[in-house]
């Protein structure tokens, strides 16, 4: 099978090669490249999320106490420091929501999420100052 390379002209190959080799491709390239830092302090944030997740599904305990310093952090802050959507965060009542971890539709990054008690579809995160804090304390 031969390679699309193969069958441009040689002028458009000379141009592909030339952009190919060009300082600019090879920076976005390095930018798309990770290093092993980046690497294990994903690993490390990924290993909290799935800490925590599986601590949600399995012991209630961790999830009433994550429910219960979610709402002191309301409280204490106000909804609009914790959640990030504010057309959203009238729905919620304080008292009564349930709490997961989902992956972000834009970044796929894990995330901690609220969501209504009930059969309600929309999901809304917890600011990353705080899901931070909660990572350290229940990941």
């Amino acid at each position: 099978m031969s390679h699309y390379l193969d069958l441009l002209p040689s002028n458009e190959k000379a141009k592909i090669r030339a952009k190919l080799r060009s300082p600019e491709a090879y920076e976005r390239l390095r930018e798309k490249v990770k290093g092993p830092e980046d690497l294990e302090r994903e690993l490390k944030v990924s290993e909290s999320y799935a800490n925590l997740s599986f601590s949600l599904k399995t012991e209630p305990k961790i999830k009433e106490e994550l429910k219960k310093q979610i709402q002191e952090d309301i409280d204490a802050n106000g909804i609009e420091e914790v959640l990030e959507q504010s057309e959203a965060q009238r729905k919620i009542d304080i008292f009564r929501f349930n709490i997961s971890v989902e992956e972000n539709p834009e970044s796929h990054q894990d995330q901690i999420v609220v969501s209504p008690e009930g059969n309600v579809g929309e999901k809304i995160p917890i600011k990353p100052s705080f899901t931070e804090k909660y990572l350290s304390s229940f990941g």
